[in-house]
């Protein structure tokens, strides 16, 4: 893990870059980033989007979602991954939100993981971009480029989770979550990171390792 004059300077040039960035998801209220969210899961946000686009047009509220059976609302949703098991998750979190919430978006990261399909990392998405809550939400790309860069040194997602709270300023948490997802989107990619157009190797210990000699 990197030290924290190193940790200091990756985080300015990470906010540099990304300052003005946020979730790609597109929403108008807490339900429809929790239901987006819960899509997102495997599939790109471009296709939630696209999904989500008709979806919400109809059936943008818990209320107005139950009126879907199991099978139309798969239909609606099929392009996405897992469909089948978001496609119920999401009709049981509706009832959920029904009767016990009166359908809004309960803004406590215990009660969001009540929901079917609600893991931590959706739970710290929702509470991030909906409240003022300050949470890191650890997906696919912010375990790789946190780690990779050295931010966090971790083989789980809680435990790179808990070592970027205490690497990054909590004003700084919900923030850095945008930096490192678009970070990784655009340049530290899964299979081909674009090191050579990284402004971060000079303290990057997946490229020193790379440039060490066998």
């Amino acid at each position: 893990m990197l030290d924290n004059r190193k940790i200091k300077k990756v985080l300015t040039a990470l906010e540099q870059l990304y300052q003005d960035t946020t979730t790609a998801l597109r929403f108008e209220t807490p339900f429809q980033l929790l239901i987006s969210t819960m899509l997102a899961a495997q599939s790109t946000d471009v296709r939630v989007n696209i999904v989500t686009g008709s979806l919400f047009s109809d059936y943008g509220t818990a209320d107005k979602m139950l009126n879907l059976s199991l099978a139309e609302l798969e239909d609606l949703i099929k392009t996405v991954g897992l469909y089948k098991s978001k496609a119920k998750n999401i009709l049981a979190t509706c009832r959920l939100l029904v009767d016990h919430y009166g359908g809004e978006v309960p803004l406590c990261r215990e009660e969001l993981m009540q929901f079917p399909g609600v893991g931590r990392k959706t739970a710290n998405v929702v509470l991030s971009i909906a409240s003022e809550f300050d949470a890191i939400a650890v997906d696919t790309h912010v375990f790789r480029v946190a780690n990779r860069i050295g931010l966090a040194s971790a083989k789980t997602v809680l435990k790179t989770e808990q070592q970027l709270m205490h690497n990054i300023p909590q004003d700084k948490w919900s923030a850095a979550h945008h930096w490192l997802i678009w970070h990784g989107r655009k340049v530290c990619k899964a299979r081909n990171p674009v090191c050579n157009n990284c402004p971060l190797t000079g303290e990057c210990i997946f490229f020193g390792a790379q440039k060490s000699p066998m």
